[in-house]
Order: structure tokens, then sequence, then C-alpha cells
């Protein structure tokens, strides 16, 4: 009986030891390595977190965080919201009468971006968006925190096209579209009043 009480002290005494050793290390920082350095997963100092945002983890090159787009050279080709897994990308084209411009690639552009949105809350950070863009306009930054209050903050609107200006723009393409559609009847017409 004696000896039970004895261990049960004992083992409370180690018990409350540890305790108390981790307590008052949590005071002292952790020190920030790299995952790649070889001394990552043996680290027995400090505390097992980061006091983030006073410290912060260094960023690999090879990471995947936020998505922005370069809107100069993206040619509204809506490959990436296709490849999509999760339906995070939205956009909208307008096509255009003629030629807009160019990327920085040389690729002509021939459709306006009447809306680009990303929702970020949905995003799962595969990529392959940005691996399947021709123009490579749609990247992944290391901005990793994003803190916002509300879900809708997420959603990152990268095409400024007024709904007005959107409006216009269909309006000269259905015109032109009307204007060829009669001219090809016209010619028609007469072909058909010639022969």
């Amino acid at each position: 009986m004696f000896k039970r009480v004895i261990n049960g002290f004992t083992t409370a005494w180690k018990g409350l030891s540890l305790t108390v050793k981790h307590l008052f290390a949590s005071n002292a920082d952790r020190k920030i390595i790299t995952v790649s350095d070889s001394n990552y997963f043996k680290q027995l100092e400090g505390t097992n977190t980061i006091q983030y945002p006073r410290q912060e983890l260094p960023v690999p090159e090879v990471g995947r965080y936020q998505l922005d787009v370069e809107m100069d050279d993206c040619i509204v080709c809506d490959l990436c919201a296709k490849v999509c897994p999760v339906n995070c990308i939205d956009i909208e084209a307008i096509k255009a009468t003629e030629a807009i411009g160019q990327t920085s690639d040389g690729t002509t552009k021939r459709l306006y971006a009447a809306k680009f949105d990303i929702d970020m809350a949905k995003c799962m950070y595969c990529g392959l968006c940005t691996i399947v863009c021709p123009t490579e306009c749609i990247v992944m930054t290391n901005q990793y925190d994003k803190t916002v209050f509300e879900l809708s903050d997420l959603t990152y609107k990268f095409s400024d096209m007024p709904p007005e200006v959107a409006a216009e723009k269909r309006a000269l393409f259905d015109q032109q579209q009307a204007e060829k559609q009669a001219a090809k009847l016209a010619a028609m017409q007469k072909k058909e009043g010639g022969a």
C-alpha cells in the first residue's frame, strides 16, 4: 500500500514537472527555419507553433497561394474556368468587333472580359488554372494571408468593365452581326435574282 502511494506521488511529480517545464518554455519564440532544413523536425526548444503575425514561416518558391490575374495579358479564353474542379472562376466574355490589342507575348486579343471573378473561398489551390493558361496571365502568388471579415470579400474581381460599357460592347457586336447577316442575305437575293 505504501509503495502505491509513493508511486502515485512520483508519477504526479513527473507529470507536473513536465507541465511546468512546457509552461515556461512557451514564452520562448520558435526559431524560424525552412522545411527543407535537415533540422526542421528536430526542434526541441521554443513553442510548437509560431507567434503569428509577429513571426512568419518562410514561403517556399513553389508554394501555391493566392491567385492573381494580369488582365492585360488575358485573352478571355475561358480555359481556366473550364478546368477548375470547384468552379471558383467566373468569366463572362464579350466578342469584339475587331482586334482590341495584343498580350505581352504577342497573342491577339479578340474578346473583352466583362467579368472575371475568382472566389478564393472555394479555391482548393490545385494550380490547374495556371497550367492551362496559354498566355500565363493567371499565376499563384506568394501571398497567403488574406484575412477578411466578410466571406464575400474573398471574391476577387479582376475585370473593371462597368455594366454600361459591357452593354455597349454587346450592342456593337450584335449590330455588326446583324449588318453581316443583312449583307449576306442581300448577296443571296442578288445572286438568285441574276440567275
